[in-house]
């Protein structure tokens, strides 16, 4: 148990590098350019860009390493860890400004994942689920999932960045699964594995996610993106564990304790929400070399095509 832990605190570790790293790499092409094998190749210029794909790569063979050794309910919940180390390494390396409200939203929002794991105390589950239920896990979890991507193509700046965030940490712990799916069958052999499609809907979902994933760098804010990134990945480790491969937790009266875990994470999504990090295009870009303070007061008034931030505030409602 101790090793799974170790493993997903550092996959968590490597995550929030990597994503502050390619939000670093991101800002040094237009903001304004679409995903493309040409934008790739300028980001592929960046050493920055580089060194976050590089992270990422180590926080997946860490979470691989994880979910090998626990169940996934545990190790998508411990994850969540990346996001206080996100909120570090952008003050650090993107000169976010960070306030009281949105320390206490991710305080509390940790806060609610620790008390929803220790009430639910996972445990056991199968290695291997039935064809039917993947298929029916898969089609309502992808569903979720395109509806948030569709969803945030409604909206600009922060707020289309917080429902992408939504949408690729759905995805992500949609990964998880498929890799636990794949993990499960290392005891009998590397033929069981790769003749399993789990194995094959890894490689196709790796890099969808990862084009998801930059789509909601370029979006906006990182502190507005992030959360949902961070947050919407365990939920799905944790229905996917209990719903479909069956793994055992607490009733009783542990449920009040886990109401309480989920209430407190929904009363601090809220708060975030509130935010004016995630309002206007004020929110949507990070300060740079000490400047952040400079930008928000010129994002109150006019944005950066000399739009009114009050014409854009009301583009996104």
């Amino acid at each position: 148990m101790l090793v799974t832990v170790v493993c997903a605190v550092t996959a968590a570790l490597c995550n929030a590098l990597g994503s502050v790293l390619q939000r670093k790499g991101a800002r040094e092409v237009p903001s304004d350019e679409a995903m493309s094998p040409r934008l790739l190749w300028k980001l592929g210029h960046s050493a920055a860009w580089l060194g976050g794909i590089a992270a990422m790569l180590g926080g997946f063979g860490f979470q691989v390493a994880a979910l090998s050794t626990g169940p996934i309910s545990l190790v998508q919940p411990i994850l969540v860890a990346e996001l206080g180390f996100t909120l570090v390494l952008s003050a650090m390396l993107l000169g976010a400004s960070l306030h009281i409200r949105e320390w206490t939203a991710v305080l509390g929002m940790n806060s609610g994942i620790a008390l929803l794991l220790v009430a639910l105390t996972p445990s056991g589950g199968a290695t291997q689920v039935s064809g039917p239920k993947w298929a029916v896990g898969c089609a309502v979890t992808l569903l979720i999932i395109g509806t948030f991507v569709v969803v945030a193509h409604r909206y600009r700046y922060a707020h289309r960045a917080a429902y992408l965030g939504i949408a690729s940490g759905l995805f992500f712990g949609f990964l998880a699964v498929l890799v636990a799916g794949v993990t499960g069958l290392f005891p009998d052999g590397a033929g069981a594995v790769f003749s399993a499609w789990q194995t094959y809907a890894v490689v196709v979902a790796g890099p969808t996610g990862f084009f998801l994933l930059q789509a909601t760098l370029r979006a906006g804010s990182l502190v507005a993106s992030q959360p949902g990134l961070t947050l919407a990945n365990p939920v799905v480790g944790i229905g996917w564990g209990v719903a479909v491969f069956g793994e055992d937790v607490r009733g009783g009266g542990w449920i009040a304790a886990e109401i309480a875990g989920f209430a407190l994470i929904a009363a601090c999504t809220v708060l975030l929400a509130r935010s004016p990090s995630l309002h206007g295009a004020a929110g949507a870009y990070e300060g740079t070399d000490g400047a952040s303070s400079s930008a928000g007061a010129a994002g109150s008034d006019t944005s950066r095509d000399g739009t009114p931030s009050s014409d854009r505030n009301h583009e996104n409602h």
